[in-house]
């Protein structure tokens, strides 16, 4: 029996508005069927503003959460298609995001994520246009305001700043230019921020303002145990898919190769950040996600056989397997 992903990989107008419509009530029936998260510790002030807003778990933060997610998968989309990611154009990451996404049912309620989120994949566009540029001082400013910006909503985000710098040694556009403006990029918002701040309530304390002391916590006595085997066996999955994805980069172009290697280093220090700050580790999983999503994708569209074809049935199985879990274990 051969297992083909090629329908979903382009699939029709009518399939494609199918499986998001399929993903969308994947996402509702966690709040109708009362699967309710637990909001995470959040440092940010603003973030708490926001929570007083948009209450959690109720259908109007999800709905709004829900919103950003579907933009977020258009932006995903574009940013495949307009660098070539993955050389040839596939649905395959809209459809893995919005299952992680969906499955993943505390990252409902937690709306500022999702607005992080886009904020990030905007500054990707701007990062990934740097190749071999090192006058790119504009997309340098602007990829590193809008990370910057987000790190107003998570704290932490701040710290994927050096390793953008890495990125633009990776693409060639690293320099004393591209430098100060990433720089200066990363100040902007903070600046604007706090003059806000100060404008509105001239006694706040400014060392309040940004707060990024470290929440370590590797005891796995936390998680439930159906959460540790659903991430290895996730982990599982992503090793398997970046060991093909490198035994075909030798068919990409040199600008393709540095820009997944960037999308590995992503996912490496944002995992890292989510355990070093694990009572916002929920804060991070939409980043995370939306790597995943282009990193598996790679080796799924463009080794169409048998044993990736299996491989993306496991990955839907493990994800249907775990929110059922929810419901019985919990």
């Amino acid at each position: 029996m051969r297992v083909s992903l090629k329908n979903i990989i382009a699939p029709s107008i009518p399939l494609a508005g199918l499986l998001v419509i399929a993903c969308c009530g994947l996402w509702l029936s966690a709040f109708f069927g009362s699967r309710l998260a637990l909001f995470p510790s959040q440092s940010s002030a603003l973030i708490k503003g926001v929570q007083t807003i948009f209450i959690p778990n109720t259908l109007l933060s999800n709905l709004l959460s829900l919103t950003f997610t579907i933009l977020n998968a258009f932006l995903l989309a574009q940013i495949n298609n307009r660098f070539t990611i993955i050389r040839t154009r596939t649905f395959l990451p809209i459809v893995t995001f919005l299952i992680l996404i969906s499955t993943w049912n505390e990252t409902h309620i937690v709306n500022g994520s999702h607005f992080a989120l886009t904020l990030f994949i905007l500054a990707l566009f701007y990062f990934f246009s740097m190749s071999r540029n090192r006058n790119a001082s504009e997309q340098a400013f602007m990829g590193s305001f809008l990370i910057s910006a987000s790190s107003i909503l998570i704290n932490p985000l701040i710290f994927l700043i050096p390793v953008c710098w890495i990125g633009f040694m990776m693409f060639q556009s690293f320099s004393l230019r591209t430098f100060l403006a990433s720089v200066f990029g990363t100040l902007a918002p903070w600046i604007l921020y706090l003059s806000v701040r100060y404008l509105l309530n001239p006694d706040f304390d400014f060392l309040q303002a940004f707060v990024v002391v470290p929440s370590i916590d590797l005891s796995f006595s936390a998680f439930a145990l159906q959460d540790l085997i659903y991430s290895a066996l996730t982990t599982i999955i992503m090793i398997i898919c970046i060991t093909g994805m490198y035994s075909l980069t030798h068919s990409d172009a040199i600008d393709t190769r540095n820009k997944l290697n960037f999308l590995v280093l992503l996912l490496i220090s944002v995992s890292v950040l989510s355990f070093l700050y694990m009572n916002q580790f929920v804060s991070f999983l939409p980043i995370i996600a939306l790597v995943y999503s282009l990193l598996i994708s790679h080796p799924l569209t463009l080794k169409q056989n048998n044993f990736y074809g299996i491989i993306f049935l496991i990955f839907c199985f493990i994800n249907i397997a775990y929110i059922i879990s929810k419901y019985i274990l919990t």
